[in-house]
């Protein structure tokens, strides 16, 4: 019986393992061969975000970020496109979620400096902090109270208390999510997100609000800065400035929040993402993204320096977010859609809620 323990090629004595089959040749084992790299599937990732970088083109409504979630999900159920996407392109396609995903994030710090935030007031810090705390914890609780499925409650209270699919996409790499329960909560946030960019500008004059009042709403209640800026555009620059600003202040929050579900990752022993063991306190890519805004905050790096790195943070973004809808499956998703739909309704409201009225508050 020890014999089978030996390596094969290695001498076992006179009638060894050597006697009763031939070495296997140098190299990877066939299943190592024929196991996918990443390649194919970020192939597939640039295709998704050259395309959805076309949609945006011809449709300036439909933010980039949204084009991409939509056409990953969608290449996940094409006949042939979703094999690929399940099988061999699958490796990569988890890649682009993770690492460009957090790519993205460090660059995003690139777009908020502490002195355009602290310029809006202390008002308005406090009524941004009331938003997020509520929409966080209530929409934490409701998820946990409807019986979803995984860390699905705390990736979705994430993503519209925060930054969307971005803010997801790093609470599940600090937690170790499940890729499933990430894409259906990034699923999740954009349809609403997408569908606050239509009904928003709607409600502008019936809620009798001027234009830096509506920027300053949407800012505090639309989830990914692509949409606010959709839904801001609607009612002018001054609302389109107010909104990115308070938008922004948002995003701030999202380092803390990663360390903070980091710290309890680490509370709980979990594992720490795909390569194992105990997360960082605080993420690398968390670190980044403070480094990114107090590189911001000094005022050194040049404006066309700052519009590339805001255009390579879109197209990474983009490409991360494909993956991530990628791994989306609908029937699986329907099983608890309705109470999924049920949470993001609810904190929809929440979060409109709140913000219009701090809004009225502070203004």
């Amino acid at each position: 019986m020890a014999l089978l323990g030996q390596r094969p090629g290695r001498p076992a004595g006179k009638h060894g393992a050597e006697d009763r089959a031939p070495a296997r040749p140098a190299g990877p084992s066939p299943r190592r061969r024929g196991t996918p790299g990443p390649l194919p599937g970020l192939a597939l990732a640039a295709g998704g975000t050259a395309l959805a970088w076309a949609v945006h083109r011809l449709l300036p409504g439909v933010p980039m970020l949204t084009a991409a979630v939509v056409l990953g999900v969608a290449a996940a159920h094409l006949p042939a496109v979703g094999r690929f996407a399940s099988g061999t392109g699958r490796p990569g396609l988890s890649l682009a979620g993770r690492r460009l995903m957090r790519a993205g994030v460090v660059l995003l710090g690139l777009e908020l400096s502490l002195g355009d935030v602290l310029g809006l007031g202390w008002a308005t810090v406090g009524m941004v902090l009331a938003v997020v705390a509520s929409t966080f914890f209530g929409t934490l609780w409701l998820g946990r109270r409807l019986g979803l499925r995984g860390d699905q409650p705390l990736l979705v209270a994430t993503g519209y208390s925060i930054c969307g699919a971005s803010a997801i996409g790093a609470v599940g790499e600090a937690r170790g999510s499940d890729e499933r329960d990430t894409a259906a909560s990034v699923a999740l946030v954009t349809l609403c997100g997408t569908l606050a960019v239509v009904v928003l500008p709607l409600l502008h004059h019936p809620l009798g609000l001027d234009g830096a009042q509506f920027g300053r709403w949407v800012g505090a209640g639309v989830h990914d800065v692509g949409q606010v800026v959709a839904a801001a555009q609607t009612a002018g620059p001054a609302a389109l400035g107010e909104a990115v600003l308070v938008k922004l202040m948002r995003v701030l929050l999202l380092a803390p929040l990663v360390a903070a579900v980091a710290f309890s990752a680490v509370r709980r022993g979990r594992d720490g993402g795909p390569r194992g063991g105990r997360p960082p306190l605080v993420p690398l890519f968390a670190a980044g993204f403070l480094a990114a805004v107090a590189v911001r905050t000094t005022g050194a790096v040049p404006a066309g320096a700052l519009e590339a790195a805001a255009t390579v943070r879109e197209f990474v973004l983009a490409a991360a977010l494909v993956g991530l809808g990628s791994a989306v499956h609908l029937p699986s998703l329907a099983r608890t859609g309705m109470r999924l739909a049920v949470l993001g309704a609810c904190s929809w409201v929440v979060v409109a809620g709140v913000s219009y009225a701090g809004v009225l508050l502070t203004t």
